[in-house]
């Protein structure tokens, strides 16, 4: 079991890699799973839902954000992204899905920065985790505000 700072890393991956599967993705053939974890240990859901005017499209992070924070959470310790080609996809290439600008700026709205884990595996099962200040240096939040 591989673990850091307290979060059963193989875990979480297997709740994104769950979640991918109600990805819809009819255009990219690009599903996208994610798994969010709250620091009381709940995991949250999510995953991308395309749209064919494009703009409408949501993430799977940010499904999953949206879901813990509509149930009221506001406190969260990681998460996990799982992101490959479909079978119906000629794409067969096994890159890794981090999290785009859009989601990287709803995770700043909600974690600490310097601990909030992102956990990003690819179909190999080859991992990357990086702190969210580590995707996003010099980000904007709330404590700008003030």
């Amino acid at each position: 079991m591989f673990m850091t700072n307290n979060i059963n890393v193989q875990e979480l991956v297997k709740e994104a890699i769950v979640a991918r599967e109600r990805a819809y993705t009819p255009y990219s053939n690009f599903d996208v799973g994610a798994a969010l974890l709250t620091v009381d240990g709940k995991i949250y859901h999510g995953c991308n839902i395309e749209n064919a005017a494009y703009s409408p499209t949501n993430c799977a992070e940010r499904t999953a954000f949206f879901s813990a924070v509509y149930a009221g959470e506001r406190k969260f310790s990681a998460i996990a992204v799982a992101g490959w080609y479909s079978e119906e996809s000629k794409n067969k290439e096994n890159e890794m899905a981090f999290p785009c600008g859009v989601c990287r700026q709803v995770m700043m709205e909600f974690c600490n920065p310097e601990t909030f884990q992102i956990i990003v595996t690819d179909s190999k099962g080859n991992l990357s985790i990086n702190t969210l200040s580590q995707l996003l240096p010099h980000g904007f939040g709330p404590d700008n505000l003030y």
